[in-house]
């Protein structure tokens, strides 16, 4: 599974980790951010849908072949292999990404679209992490609203992240 091409010289501005992710649109959507902001994208296994399927492609239109795409047999291996400290985004935080101090490198988490990581991983997630670095999006609560949809959330989270660290620099030889 983890047969993952080779890394580009240079480091990507973050490490985006999508864990079981379900609907491939979104997921193509991810890579075009990640292709344009310098990031590197990780699908953890099992995934909720074939990767070659044509809405991913269709999602990431032209630039899929452009995404710096690494799979991952299960989160373990994808833990083992991603270096740098990890966010974990989820809509239990008690911190919002205004509070996070985003560094270059930094891997950002994101759950599966119906559910999330799930209770045991948020708290193994904190044990190894600490409490701050479990974020959510700040937004208002309302009856009803949980979330935005996944490929949302990575976006705005990718661009307060570049905000933070000045930018998307871009990777040697792009």
């Amino acid at each position: 599974m983890d047969q993952n091409p080779p890394d580009p010289p240079g480091r990507p501005n973050f490490e985006v980790v999508l864990v079981e992710p379900e609907i491939p649109n979104n997921t193509g959507n991810i890579g075009r951010t990640t292709a344009v902001t310098g990031c590197r994208l990780h699908l953890v296994h099992p995934l909720g849908f074939d990767i070659d399927d044509k809405a991913v492609k269709r999602a990431g239109l032209d630039y899929w072949p452009l995404v710096d795409l690494h799979e991952h047999a299960d989160w373990a291996s994808c833990d083992a292999s991603v270096p740098g400290p990890g966010w974990l985004l989820s809509r239990h935080a008690e911190h919002t990404i205004w509070d996070a101090d985003f560094q270059p490198g930094d891997r950002l988490v994101f759950g599966k679209e119906s559910a999330g990581v799930g209770e045991a991983f948020r708290t193994e997630f904190v044990r190894r992490h600490g409490a701050h670095r479990l974020i959510r999006l700040p937004m208002l609560e309302r009856p009803g609203v949980r979330s935005l949809n996944l490929s949302n959330a990575v976006a705005v989270t990718i661009f307060e992240g570049l905000r933070q660290i000045g930018g998307p620099t871009p990777l040697p030889g792009s």
